[in-house]
């Protein structure tokens, strides 16, 4: 059995669910060790800052459990666990001085000194020697007298972790704290937090939406998207091998492509077939990751593929070079610089390529065939073929089916399953047009054309599908689908009490 002895946070299992629709984080499990620095990385709303909220306490999960040092505390307070949080707005009281404000919560606090006393105050000369330590923790010794209206964004984010490690916590929870500075100071500030980090030896759990805050400062890296855990990992391990394409997209920037694996490591993609060190089976859809810096510029007769230059703009340490290979772009990360109209060559090594199991191949749904013969499902209503789901039958003129015995059916609030393609939906800014609604949450371009992700508002359903023109992130879309182009079948016995 897997020693457990140096997990200090535990969360099992745990979703925090605040309304019938929504729900903020989903199953999450997730194990960390002590003095560890971690970081909860991910876009506005996947869930990072309420699991966060869980562990300090401030936020009560609706299900599953969360274990600190082997014990459970999901119902314990905020005041009762050995974790401190550090804020955005560091939240200082401006009229207090530095030394008040470290020294604010230890003047509340009672401690026991010997067993068997009762609770007392900390004195005068404790919470002296306790402010100065907090300031040496973080370089501001000697500032004990200056008002907080005078400090620096950055002076003012050490104080607000002064604040927190004055009450010597096991875990030190860190909510964006970067997010109110500039960006040159935040980069400073991140080395700052790594040193202080590994001067402590505590355990440090970050949240933030940037990735290279993320890959800077963490031993591990928890990628969440949705509510759940796409990815754990070292940054390297983030970076260099992403699990799906949410996180290859959100970490750094990448080239994205399908595929198809077409021999042993043999994986095809922008017309060509290249040598992997992945290995998938042989006809396998696979989506492929190739990073900007390892693809390789050389003559157009020496490259694996062709390409001309549509883009070159400068980066300050390297030039950022646009090419397109047929219908298909290729982004290049380079310090030699081309000419927008150059042909070039482009080579990639077996290593450069990273291959990725596709999450999803075709949207599935259970849905129910209405008085009309339409169909519902994903919180909308289309127009269908129904005599697929008898073979060799045929609508009469009152619109019941008929099947090839000569059977009469009345179809109405029929379940079934509906199965729709990711190339057969499509999007139009007419609510009217289509069968459902929802604004589009996600877009990832895979070299020729842009996957989609579009959720509803009622129920909160997914269509996901690709498309080869560009909307916005949040426009609110119509979905259409040509009534060929949605399978059905008939929900058996076993299905239906799922």
């Amino acid at each position: 059995m897997e020693e457990k002895n140096d997990t200090i946070i535990e969360m099992i299992d745990v979703t925090r669910q605040f309304d019938e629709t929504t729900i903020a984080v989903d199953h999450v499990n997730l194990r960390i060790k002590k003095g560890e620095f971690v970081t909860l990385l991910g876009p506005s709303g996947c869930g990072k800052t309420t699991t966060l909220r869980m562990i300090a306490g401030f936020d009560l999960p609706t299900s599953g459990k969360i274990l600190l040092n082997g014990k459970d505390i999901s119902l314990l307070p905020p005041n009762k666990r050995p974790i401190n949080t550090v804020f955005q707005r560091y939240a200082l009281f401006p009229h207090l001085n530095v030394y008040d404000n470290i020294a604010f919560g230890l003047k509340l606090k009672r401690v026991v000194k010997k067993p068997g006393d009762k609770p007392q105050k900390l004195t005068k000369a404790e919470i002296d020697k306790k402010v100065k330590r907090a300031l040496e923790m973080v370089d501001l010794a000697g500032f004990e007298k200056r008002s907080i209206s005078t400090l620096s964004g950055g002076q003012q984010q050490r104080i607000g972790i002064a604040r927190a490690l004055v009450n010597e916590p096991e875990i030190l929870l860190l909510d964006e704290s970067l997010g109110a500075l500039d960006l040159k100071m935040r980069k400073e500030m991140q080395i700052e937090l790594k040193e202080m980090h590994r001067k402590l030896g505590i355990t440090f759990i970050y949240v933030t939406h940037d990735q290279e805050e993320a890959l800077t400062m963490s031993d591990t890296v928890v990628v969440m998207a949705d509510g759940m855990i796409q990815q754990i990992g070292t940054p390297v391990e983030i970076y260099n091998e992403p699990n799906n394409v949410f996180v290859a997209d959100f970490i750094g920037e990448s080239n994205i492509y399908s595929g198809a694996m077409v021999g042993k490591r043999l994986v095809k993609f922008c017309g060509k077939q290249f040598p992997c060190l992945d290995d998938f089976e042989v006809g396998e859809l696979v989506d492929i990751v190739v990073r900007p810096e390892d693809v390789k510029m050389t003559s157009p007769e020496q490259g694996q593929l062709r390409g001309k230059v549509i883009s070159v703009v400068f980066k300050g340490v390297h030039y950022e070079i646009t090419a397109l290979v047929g219908k298909n772009e290729i982004v290049i990360q380079n310090t030699e610089s081309r000419n927008v109209g150059d042909v070039i060559g482009i080579c990639l090594t077996p290593d450069d390529i990273h291959i990725m199991k596709k999450t999803l191949l075709s949207n599935r749904y259970i849905g129910y065939i209405t008085k009309k013969n339409t169909v519902a499902f994903g919180d909308g209503e289309f127009e269908c073929d129904v005599t697929q789901l008898y073979p060799g039958s045929f609508l009469d003129e009152e619109g019941y089916l008929i099947t090839k015995e000569g059977k009469r059916i009345d179809l109405t609030d029929t379940d079934v399953n509906v199965e729709v393609g990711l190339h057969d939906i499509s999007m139009s800014d007419n609510p009217d047009e289509g069968g459902a609604r929802g604004h589009i949450i996600s877009i990832i371009y895979k070299g020729d054309h842009y996957a989609y992700i579009v959720r509803t508002e009622e129920n909160e359903e997914d269509f996901v599908f690709d498309c080869e023109d560009l909307w916005n992130e949040n426009d609110y879309v119509s979905l259409v689908i040509p009534k060929d182009k949605i399978k059905l079948s008939l929900v058996s016995a076993g299905e239906d009490e799922e």
